[in-house]
């Protein structure tokens, strides 16, 4: 029987796994199936260029098609979602019909989250796909009123890019303090001032009870009794495992968010079926702990090693790394690397912002504010278990050279 490798997530993390499945020489089959029409392309932008460049961009695709079809030589699967899988039989079930794997990388990828009863009318949207970032580019071109349903960083880049037009807009988060997860309570205070420097209406403590509007969204209600009129409401509330269509597979999924659990070297639990990208969690030797990423870099190196182990079991490696994520607010390029849930988070003092993470007695992580050199240094630093003390005086040292 001929070797075919199935990615089942036509995406970053499945297109670099086709990739490096090929630069190792496999020369079996490559089945890449995708549920969304379109060829594998860039998230990233879509809550940052796509919404701030003048004149509407092409579709951000990683590959012109003819490369994925005669270069990578793959068979190209789009538009077709994936609804089953039999482990036995080594089959994955499509809407339109089957194919089967004897090696299989899941790379579905996350799902934005709505608003519990959150109506299907004109001026709602969630970001995530390319469409969804064309309707809200149009409702923005348009000189739409926004409210923006969660202070995270993709909700902050619809405001930004709502802000750079000159548009009113309103953002409501139910915690008290913007990002509390993602860069901890000190932090993320600084980014609520940000938000209020560029003329953002900031409602912290509250949340969104419904959507107004009949056949088109007029505005929203928030717990606390008051309106807002809106011509665009843009649901910001994070993104889940797109994993119910494997939830009668076996495998196991997380108990929390439906993550498909995997070991340290992305496999799933069963022989030839590796996770990748959001839609794995997998255990990071690097922290010691199980992790579930939604950033681009992790997508990218997850999707390149799952690849090489399922087609080389014997040898395959553990996937360690540093977390690390970026985000473009009001011109300002925000980046942070290693785990926000730490012991400590210090602010440093200088001219431009920096905060660096403590567990133990070992830097965690770091965030910085249009420093891009500096933020990959003190990745390497966290890489390499650098002790808090080494952190600070090397924080100390570029403070002071600054």
């Amino acid at each position: 029987m001929r070797r075919r490798l199935v990615i089942v997530g036509a995406c970053l993390a499945g297109l670099r796994a086709a990739e490096a499945a090929r630069r190792t020489g496999f020369a079996g089959e490559i089945t890449l199936v995708g549920a969304e029409p379109h060829l594998p392309y860039d998230r990233p932008p879509l809550s940052k260029a796509y919404l701030d460049e003048p004149e509407a961009p092409a579709l951000p695709a990683y590959r012109d098609e003819s490369v994925l079809r005669q270069e990578l030589d793959l068979d190209l699967r789009l538009g077709v979602a994936a609804t089953a899988l039999d482990l036995e039989q080594r089959v994955v079930g499509l809407d339109d019909g089957e194919v089967s794997y004897t090696e299989l990388v899941l790379a579905t990828g996350a799902r934005a989250r709505t608003l519990p009863g959150m109506p299907a009318i004109a001026g709602v949207h969630t970001l995530r796909t390319v469409d969804d970032a064309a309707a809200v580019r149009a409702a923005l071109d348009g000189g739409a009123r926004t409210v923006v349903v969660g202070a995270g960083f993709i909700g902050s880049e619809v405001a930004s890019g709502a802000r750079k037009r000159g548009l009113p807009v309103t953002v409501v988060e139910l915690a008290h303090t913007p990002l509390t997860r993602s860069v901890g309570l000190e932090v993320g205070a600084v980014f609520a001032d940000l938000h209020r420097q560029n003329g953002t209406d900031l409602r912290l403590g509250v949340g969104v009870e419904s959507v107004l509007g009949d056949d088109k969204a007029s505005g929203v209600r928030l717990s606390d009794g008051t309106e807002l009129a809106a011509d665009l409401v843009v649901v910001g509330a994070g993104a889940a495992p797109a994993t119910d269509w494997l939830r009668d597979s076996g495998l196991q999924l997380d108990e929390r968010d439906g993550g498909l659990v995997c070991d340290e070297t992305l496999n799933a639990g069963y022989p030839g079926v590796y996770g990748a990208g959001d839609v794995a969690h997998w255990h990071n030797p690097l922290f010691d702990r199980r992790m579930r990423l939604e950033h681009w870099t992790s997508a990218a190196e997850q999707g390149a090693a799952a690849a090489r182990n399922a087609l080389d079991p014997a040898a395959a490696k553990p996937y360690g790394t540093v977390p690390y994520f970026w985000s473009d607010w009001y011109g300002h390029r925000i980046q942070f690397v290693g785990v926000p849930g730490a012991d400590e988070a210090r602010v440093l003092p200088g001219e431009k912002f920096l905060a660096l993470y403590r567990e133990g007695d070992r830097l965690a992580g770091a965030l910085t504010v249009d420093q891009p050199t500096l933020i990959m240094k003190f990745r390497r630093l966290v890489a390499r278990r650098a002790t808090w003390r080494e952190a600070l005086e090397f924080a100390g040292a570029k403070t002071a050279s600054a």
